[in-house]
């Protein structure tokens, strides 16, 4: 396993962090989970990702529960806040004073953990004032519940604003954490340019396309059973991708894997970590075996002309609009 630095901090985090979004107190049983994660820790992974929403709360317990008896001082865990939890009340979701200061508390009871090392602004919240939100982060930096504070789908201008009353409250904004993959490409325009001024790394999301580029799904052929795309809730986060002209890409994507000695997720995780503003690519499994799969990525340099390769065979399949880094206009439910 490789490490790199979060944004200018001196945190280290391992190329490949494990994630739980979908798969944990939902999709797959805990002992299940549980198996995954320690897959995780015998393939050097150290880093962690979860958030409150995800199962309504669950996911965070079963990772709790998962890590139990590990050193907590070499695992980095990672959660986040914005999204409706709970009974979703008027003040179950959003950033308000209110609703980070007590999910913050409700993180680290089921994580098991007295703080977490990184705590994530799920969104932007437009219903908020934003020295409101960076005033109660600052605040949990400062009783010892977090050590740093990142942000997940953040535009250029948002990552500017929020860093800026950071460094005025003296607390690190140091990472945000949105989609990214050889298909999904928006943030290279004005995300990753701002985030570079700002000393922020990314922590990508959906680094194969939700399985996408993994090569599963063929032109005219129906999903195979039990996968993302055959899933109703899950589904819908990969319909973008379904279609003859991009699956039929993917497949011509398999020469260049090969040629490096990898799969086509393994090639789809090796791209993004590319990116010297990458810190890290996000992984889920169902899977233990899907672990030590997705860590062969890290480490790997794909030279410049598998990069020129890539562009060509994708071509202008690769949605590169900025405008589609957004979070909701509201935050009601």
């Amino acid at each position: 396993m490789e490490f790199r630095y979060l944004g200018n901090s001196g945190l280290k985090i391992s190329e490949i962090t494990y994630g739980n979004w979908l798969t944990h107190g939902s999709q797959i049983e805990n002992d299940v989970a549980t198996t995954c994660v320690h897959a995780a820790l015998d393939a050097g992974i150290t880093t962690f990702d979860t958030a409150d929403v995800y199962a309504n709360t669950v996911a965070e317990q079963v990772l709790g529960d998962a890590l139990a008896g590990q050193r907590r001082e070499s695992l980095e865990i990672f959660t986040k806040v914005y999204f409706p939890t709970g009974p979703k009340g008027p003040n179950d979701t959003g950033l308000s004073r209110k609703h980070i200061m007590e999910s913050i508390n409700g993180s680290l009871s089921r994580l098991g953990t007295d703080y977490v090392d990184l705590y994530q602004a799920h969104r932007f919240d437009h219903e908020t004032p934003l020295e409101e939100t960076m005033q109660a982060f600052a605040d949990v930096v400062r009783s010892g519940k977090a050590l740093y504070i990142g942000v997940s789908e953040w535009t250029a201008d948002q990552l500017r604003a929020g860093h800026a009353l950071a460094k005025e409250l003296g607390i690190s904004l140091i990472s945000n954490q949105p989609q990214y993959n050889m298909l999904w490409r928006v943030i290279e325009p004005e995300v990753i340019p701002a985030s570079e001024e700002l000393g922020i790394s990314q922590i990508v999301w959906s680094p194969i396309a939700q399985g996408v580029l993994t090569g599963k799904y063929l032109p005219g052929e129906a999903a195979p059973e039990g996968s993302r795309a055959s899933d109703k809730e899950a589904g819908k986060f990969i319909e973008r991708y379904m279609n003859k002209e991009i699956l039929t890409a993917v497949q011509k994507l398999k020469p260049i894997a090969e040629d490096h000695g990898l799969n086509l997720a393994q090639l789809a995780v090796a791209w993004v970590l590319q990116n010297p503003n990458v810190a890290s690519a996000l992984v889920g499994a169902s899977r233990p075996e899907q672990i030590a799969s997705n860590v062969a990525a890290a480490g790997v340099t794909l030279d410049d002309a598998a990069m020129h390769s890539i562009d060509s065979v994708l071509g202008d399949l690769a949605q590169q609009d900025p405008s589609l880094t957004k979070s909701p206009e509201s935050r009601l439910v």
